[in-house]
This record gives structure tokens, sequence and C-alpha cells, in this order.
């Protein structure tokens, strides 16, 4: 707070007092990455099941509010936390999804980057950038796509305590996907992978870990008998627009084929066929639908590869999938109206969203790391940058277990 004094028109003196914004630094919320404690004991007639959000308090509001609104234009990036308290949340996991820009995929499409200075795109220089904002942001799972330097990232990456899997693409690309997570927290019980071309789809692929959180006592790393197993389950990416058929059926479950163009269904119809154009597939079901000839007219083998062979125009999904971003407030300089990023991508040919979290009803977001204002990219000139590792900005979320 400072003072300083001015005149009026009378020639008398005033005395001002101002108040000075504080920014909230990211490092004020590092912290281990999962708070697990033992159960205190119950009041008669509670449960450990019953999960009521707390009234937040007059600071906790101001906090929020602060960290909402202060987006450095110097391009600094910052945690943004839900409008509703969930400090009451003991289990809570930070999760980060992170495209790097393949070094061959980078080198191919020159023309992408031509704005960038080529020091920029040097993966030497890249890999270590990228590790370190990774470690800024005290991450506990951590979903990779376009990785094609698996062995560099996981060295470097077994120093900050982390083991990972990797899956390459098919066909003649050769980047693919990489899930790590924290070896003190997590232990592996399961993995796969997936190969759409096995479906008749693209070299794409996928991944899918089981990952169960060793439980330790706060302070003592001795395992804790009072607590059950917490199975996590972690899938691969989506790259499609928040206005796109493809994410709307992602978030409500259901697609009618024909109300789409299916060149358009991704809404990334600006982008090069460079960007990476991942279609999720998971558990389908087809049902015949009753809604007549319309104007976007499928062929018979489009369909069957979109519905899963069966004869039919209409496809559902079981999942009940919830978007991490759409489910924090943030400030129009960064979000579009669903809540979803502005921009998580910036080259030559493109600026826009095609990155996401989603999470099922038994997690809830407690906070998310703010992209940037698309006119702080913009003044970049495009991706990757001095500060940026990728062509891609990390999307973060620290999720809440909301039951035992």
């Amino acid at each position: 707070m400072s003072k300083y004094e001015r005149k009026n028109s009378t020639g008398n003196s005033t005395t001002v007092t101002k108040r000075k914004r504080c920014s909230i630094s990211e490092s004020s919320y590092r912290h281990e990455s999962i708070t697990l404690k033992p159960h205190r004991p119950l009041a008669p007639g509670s449960s450990w099941r019953s999960c009521k959000p707390v009234r937040p308090g007059k600071s906790s509001r101001r906090r929020r509010k602060r960290t909402k609104e202060i987006i450095s234009s110097s391009g600094e990036r910052e945690w943004v936390f839900s409008a509703t308290n969930f400090e009451n949340l003991q289990d809570k996991v930070v999760l980060v999804s992170y495209n790097l820009l393949g070094v061959d995929n980078a080198s191919n499409h020159m023309d992408l980057y031509y704005n960038v200075p080529p020091k920029h795109l040097e993966w030497s220089r890249r890999k270590h950038l990228i590790c370190k904002e990774i470690s800024r942001y005290n991450a506990s799972i951590l979903c990779l796509q376009e990785v094609d330097r698996f062995d560099d990232l996981d060295g470097l990456l077994k120093t900050r305590g982390f083991q990972g899997v990797h899956k390459s693409r098919t066909g003649e690309a050769s980047d693919g996907c990489a899930i790590f997570w924290k070896e003190k927290l997590f232990k592996l019980l399961d993995y796969q992978h997936i190969e759409f071309d096995r479906f008749d789809m693209r070299n794409n692929v996928a991944q899918l870990c089981v990952l169960e959180v060793r439980l330790f006592l706060e302070k003592a790393y001795q395992l804790s008998q009072e607590w059950g197993n917490i199975p996590v389950v972690i899938a691969g990416d989506l790259n499609s627009t928040p206005q796109s058929a493809i994410y709307d059926f992602i978030a409500s479950a259901d697609l009618d084929t024909q109300l789409h163009n299916r060149r358009q269904i991704s809404g990334q119809s600006e982008m090069e066929p460079k960007k990476r154009s991942f279609r999720n597939r998971y558990a389908v079901r087809a049902a015949v639908s009753t809604s007549g000839s319309l104007p976007n007219v499928w062929s018979k083998e489009e369909l069957q590869f979109a519905t899963g062979g069966q004869a039919s125009t209409h496809v559902q999904h079981q999942l009940k999938l919830h978007s991490a971003y759409s489910g924090v407030p943030g400030t129009h300089r960064t979000r579009d109206q669903r809540g979803e990023p502005l921009a998580t991508t910036y080259h030559s040919r493109f600026l826009g969203t095609v990155d996401y979290i989603w999470h099922t009803k038994e997690l809830v977001p407690v906070r998310v790391l703010e992209t940037l204002p698309t006119d702080v990219l913009t003044r970049t000139c495009g991706l990757p940058s001095e500060k940026w590792g990728s062509d891609h900005l990390a999307i973060a979320c620290e999720l809440g277990f909301v039951n035992d």
C-alpha cells in the first residue's frame, strides 16, 4: 500500500492511498500432488461418502478472483480455481496433457513454422524447456502426444521421479503417445494400447493405463492399512475444436452422422493434414436412425467406419464424460462460451483449441492451468517460442476424488 499527495482545484492537498494488486505466483500452489491422511473418527450419523461443498470464505473467494483475473501480458500462466470450494477433498491428483510437437513432424512441415527462429525448433533445447515446464506444475500424471524421442524424455523424467510407457503410431509415422506417472505415488496395474488401423481407420494409436495409488501416510512413507485401492484410468488424446460435432459427441454421448458433413466433423477444416486428427472410438454402440434423408450424405463405407460396422447413422457412447476446463470458470480473454480455452495451439496456419481433459463424475476439477490470451499468443508470431517448447500449450488440472 502506498500514499501520495495531489492538489485539487482549490489548491488543498489530498492524501490518496493506493492498494497494489498482487499477482499470485504459481509457486504459491506447489504442494504434493496427492495429499493422503488417515481417517479421523466420524461424528455420529455422519458418513465418509458425504462430500458437500464448503462455502468458501471471503479470503479464498478473493484469492480465486485475483487468480482468475490476473493473466500477465508477459505470458505467465495462472492456476484458476473452481467456483466451489473443494478444500474438504482429501485426495487430489494433478494431470497434465501435452502435445510436444514431434521432431520429424516439425522438420517435415517447416511451412507451419517459417516465423519461428530455427533455434526454437531444436529438440536439444526444447526437451529441457518442456521438462522444466512440467516440473513447475507439480504433476502426478502426464499424458503426452507426438512423442518421437521417448528415450530422451524417459531419461529426463526419470530424474524427476516419473516412470512411463510409450506407443508409436502405425504406418510411416514416427511419433506416438506416452503416459508417465510419479513412481512414488502410483503403481501400474494394467496397460493396453489401441491401434486404430485395425479398425480400418487412420494410423493413430491410444494408450490406456490402470494405476493404483500407493497410499502413504503423510509424513512416514509407510503403507496405510486404513485405505483401499483407488484405480485411475487414463486414455489417449482428442483433437477437435469445441464447435465440432466430435466435441458434442464426447460431451453429450450422442451423434447423428446425417446432421454433419463428414469432412468437417472434427471442426478442423482450416487445418492442413499435418494436424493430428485423432478420432476416439470408445465403447461406441449404434442405433438405427429415423431422421430420414438429410443433405450430409455419407457413403456406406464411411458409415461403417463411423458406427463400428453396423447399418445405422446414429452412434452413442456410455462414458458420461465432463470437460475439466468447462467445469472451472475463466475469463473472456482465454475462454469461449463453452468454457473451453480459446487456443491451445498456434502456428502459421491455425490458432485454436484441439486439446482437452475429460473426466467422469467420480472426479471434480479443483483448479485448471489457464491458457494464454490469444493476443499474447499472436505476439509470439508462432510457437514454439523462447519460453514455450511446443506448438501446443500444456493443459493441466487438479482433480479431486468425490467419494471415498
